[in-house]
């Protein structure tokens, strides 16, 4: 059933809020004002008319609460709420800009144009790189107003996104979160700034933002509660100082409490500061900034402050004009309270950003728009003169907004937030397990990089998969995110537990022809004998050949002498243990791990499980000394292009580079033969593969990563029995 309107009841809200509008800047406007905004209103009502938004509201309800958030949120004046009753106008309907232009001036027009040209930019879904950013900002700094009427206009969308669809919240609070808060923030719309960041929240983490929600309301009461609490011997104090100030209680913003969350990683409840009291002081300008100091030192003789804690921005404002004076105070029950000081002046432009700023600057000119065009020129220098230190401006748009975080975009413009120094193979598991599983390459900016490569903020990102490709050991020293090396060690041990289901059934097969037969005795027998962790493990490395025929044969060999005597060998043994573990230990150098000829050094006596480094000398090679070796400063400061990265790891571990040189009849599907059986049965690392064809016959170069000679021999076998390879030899070239 269709719910009927009721056009009345409609119009009359349409009128209340048209009414709201003009009180909210009435001290900004006078006849003529009011006439341009009516007449702009009158327009926006024709163009709109009959059309609605997907919350079943009348399309004017839109431009009337931008206008009013730019009017009272953000205290823009008679030109501004005019644009921004029109902004959606050129946009939507037949009217034009020659047409604006015609109606209300060349100002009005060219900021409706501004609005139009962000619009097209967001609407094609553009990568944000810093640059271009810039260049967008440069467009649209012939009046910045264009910024604040789009803030303005996407706080509102924001309150209202709950008629959207999914997908189409998340682009929206996505991009939200990634751009407009941050520029918020530093225009000084503290305010605004919040309110996006936990909308931004509501919609992209929306179980985060209902937890977090629901803990602050049950705790409102008992909140409420302490603020009295805490603020009644303060406000007797101020009493008897006569100074006149209001206080008010406030929590920390939703999406603030979350960033603590995840930053300390800790629970709501140990979230020390989750509420902030500000104290607002009545006093003359030449007044404000010792009165604020003798209220800090009020607040300081009933609190102990954390004397860390402390934030004098009203000695040195910051590059937005924000004034105040903050302080964490040991508040009763041990709570820790944040106290923010400030006077009425500085809490207006804490609240409007550089408009109040400038405002205040401008009080006796009686040009109403003298101070918000002050405003607009000091902007425009900044983003015309990147280089200036008045403000880092350009520096604080650089799309690295948020310490800690960067965004990067898909393909198709959706946006990803990862942690900094985040690789492309930590964007490929954020898109999505399988993709990040099958992984082969990645492209960035539209350039093919490493796997390892560390994304930057901005940075378009495009994933090469391969239903071939598997997860491999060595992605685990390069990926930083979580999920990402979550899922890369389930995909390596899944692989594992198939390899060592083959290895189970070979290892029945050779126990067999050793007269023994595998049941869970002689698997524990196994497991000490190796001195391996466990069943998979062993199971593991018969798979692969990490553990040989001779080795088992040797086992079985001491199996057959006896308990007595193998008690015994143990017990005589017992000093070579470590020597043999020793042994199995050796030295891999740089991030691939490369394996060379070297001597540990006689000044320092490295072991293995020391922190070392490799030295290369000119006569004994590299020699190995510990990181704390009294010659090392000095190697470090004279001959830091001799040092090589080193590190100790078990013989077990290790995957040796070969190479291997094959020969044969070109035929169809010979290499898909050649490499299925390297990384499908043998699950080998392709290193690289350089493949020569001539008259029918072909020649080519494998480089492998294999764990020893006799997985390599096994490996060679194998490749051997291929129908049409004539040769498969092992190359100890290494150029």
């Amino acid at each position: 059933m269709v719910k009927k309107i009721d056009i009345e009841k409609e119009n009359r809200e349409i009128l209340n809020k048209y009414r709201a509008l003009l009180r909210s800047c009435k001290d900004k406007t006078d006849t003529k004002d009011k006439k341009d905004i009516r007449k702009a209103f009158n327009l926006a009502m024709n163009a709109h008319k009959g059309v609605r938004r997907k919350s079943g509201e009348p399309y004017i309800y839109h431009p009337l609460a931008v206008a009013h958030i730019s009017a009272k949120e953000i205290g823009l004046g008679a030109t501004s709420i005019v644009c921004a009753l029109l902004h959606d106008v050129v946009e939507d309907t037949n009217y034009t800009i020659e047409d604006i232009d015609r109606m209300f001036g060349s100002k009005v027009a060219r900021i409706i144009d501004g609005l139009t040209k962000i619009e097209d930019m967001f609407d094609k879904n553009l990568s944000l790189q810093a640059e271009n950013f810039r260049k967008m900002l440069l467009t649209l700094s012939d009046d910045v107003r264009v910024i604040l009427i789009k803030l303005a206009d996407r706080l509102h969308n924001m309150r209202t996104l709950d008629a959207m669809t999914k997908p189409k919240q998340l682009k929206i609070a996505s991009e939200t979160l990634y751009l407009y808060a941050p520029l918020a923030h530093r225009l000084g719309l503290y305010a605004i700034k919040t309110e996006l960041e936990d909308l931004g929240l509501k919609f992209t983490k929306s179980e985060v933002y209902k937890a977090i929600s629901l803990s602050l309301n049950e705790t409102k009461k008992d909140r409420g509660k302490y603020i009295n609490k805490f603020t009644q011997p303060i406000k007797e104090s101020l009493k008897q100082e006569k100074i006149k100030c209001s206080i008010k209680g406030r929590p920390k913003s939703i999406f603030s409490i979350r960033n603590k969350m995840k930053k300390q990683n800790v629970k709501f409840d140990e979230v020390f500061d989750k509420f902030a009291v500000r104290i607002v002081v009545d006093s003359k300008l030449e007044d404000e900034k010792a009165i604020c100091w003798r209220v800090y030192s009020i607040v300081t003789d009933h609190y102990t402050p954390n004397p860390d804690r402390l934030r004098d921005w009203i000695s040195t404002p910051k590059a937005n004009g924000y004034e105040s004076l903050h302080t964490t105070v040991m508040g009763q029950d041990g709570k820790w309270v944040e106290v923010q000081i400030r006077s009425k002046r500085m809490d207006d432009i804490a609240e409007k950003g550089y408009a109040a700023h400038w405002k205040y600057k401008n009080a006796d000119s009686n040009n109403k728009d003298s101070s918000l065009d002050g405003w607009i020129n000091k902007i425009r220098d900044l983003l015309e003169n990147p280089e200036s230190n008045a403000v880092d401006f350009i520096d604080d748009f650089k799309l690295n907004l948020f310490a800690g975080e960067i965004y990067v975009f898909t393909p198709a413009g959706d946006l990803k937030t990862l942690p900094k120094s985040a690789t492309a193979l930590d964007f490929a598991f954020e898109i999505h397990t399988e993709i990040g599983r099958t992984c082969l390459g990645v492209k960035v900016n539209g350039k093919l990089v490493p796997l390892s490569h560390i994304l930057k903020s901005g940075d378009q990102v495009e994933v090469i998969t391969s239903k071939k490709q598997t997860p491999k050991k060595d992605w685990l020293t390069f990926v930083v995110t979580a999920r990402a090396k979550s899922k890369i060690k389930t995909s390596l041990k899944e692989d594992k537990k198939k390899i060592g289901k083959e290895g189970k059934e070979k290892l029945e097969r050779k126990l067999k022809q050793l007269k023994i037969k595998l049941d869970k005795k002689v698997e524990t027998e196994l497991i000490r004998y190796f001195n391996i962790g466990d069943s998979l493990e062993l199971f593991f490395r018969i798979g692969t050949g990490i553990i040989t025929n001779p080795e088992l044969k040797g086992f079985a060999k001491n199996r057959g002498i006896g308990w007595y005597t193998s008690i015994k060998n143990k017990i005589r043994r017992k000093p070579k243990v470590a020597n043999i573990k020793e042994a199995d230990k050796t030295i891999v150098f740089g991030e691939e791990q490369e394996l060379f000829d070297y001597k540990l050094s006689q000044c320092c006596n490295p072991i293995p499980g020391d922190d070392i480094f490799g030295f290369t000398t000119i006569e004994d090679g590299i020699k190995i000394h510990r990181n704390n070796c009294p010659n090392a400063i000095q190697m470090r400061s004279n001959y830091d292009y001799r040092l090589i990265s080193a590190k100790w790891v078990g013989k077990d571990k290790i995957d040796f580079t070969t190479y291997l040189i094959i020969e044969g009849i070109d035929r169809i599907g010979m290499m898909n033969n050649v490499t299925r059986i390297i990384s499908s049965q043998m699950n080998v690392n392709i290193k690289a593969i350089n493949i020569n064809s001539n008259d029918g016959l072909f020649e080519g170069e494998i480089t492998l990563k294999v764990h020893n000679v006799n997985f390599l021999n096994s490996l060679i076998q194998k490749l051997e029995k291929i129908k049409g390879l004539q040769s498969v030899k092992r190359s100890y070239k290494l150029d």
